[in-house]
């Protein structure tokens, strides 16, 4: 029997394919980032690949995370901390990254609890556009 890294969460169950997606969007999860999770729809824009992503973080979704990471900066793995509850995303701006662009900033800030402590990230993400896909590059320096 394998052990598993007290850091390391198991995988929780999706949510329910009518119940509110992660990203704060008003659709369903079945109806917003679970296409995205699925690989049955592309993200059309940068911030959309950004609600995904965070979505994937509050699922446990290492497959789509790591998919959606541009091989140049892309770990090998990812280990998701079991501590860390993903309570909100706020999109504070965006800089292209439409479907008409090749590549985008989307800054957010993503709110967290983690052993009863709420706390936050705030980052200005860099997206590119991959083999024709929205792909996650990197944080740019405050």
């Amino acid at each position: 029997m394998s052990q598993r890294s007290p850091r390391t969460r198991p995988t929780p169950p999706r949510p329910a394919a009518d119940a509110p997606c992660p990203c704060g969007r008003p659709e369903t999860y079945g109806g917003c980032c679970a296409r995205l999770h699925s690989g049955t729809a592309p993200a059309a824009t940068a911030e959309q690949l950004m609600r995904s992503r965070y979505s994937a973080f509050a699922v446990g979704d290492r497959d789509y995370l790591l998919r959606s990471w541009h091989p140049r900066t892309r770990p090998s793995e990812l280990d998701l901390d079991a501590r860390t509850e993903w309570v909100r995303l706020e999109i504070l701006s965006t800089t292209e990254g439409t479907p008409f662009h090749n590549e985008g900033t989307v800054s957010f800030r993503a709110v967290y609890r983690e052993n009863g402590r709420e706390g936050q990230l705030v980052e200005n993400s860099r997206f590119l556009r991959h083999d024709g896909a929205w792909v996650y590059l990197d944080a740019l320096p405050d």
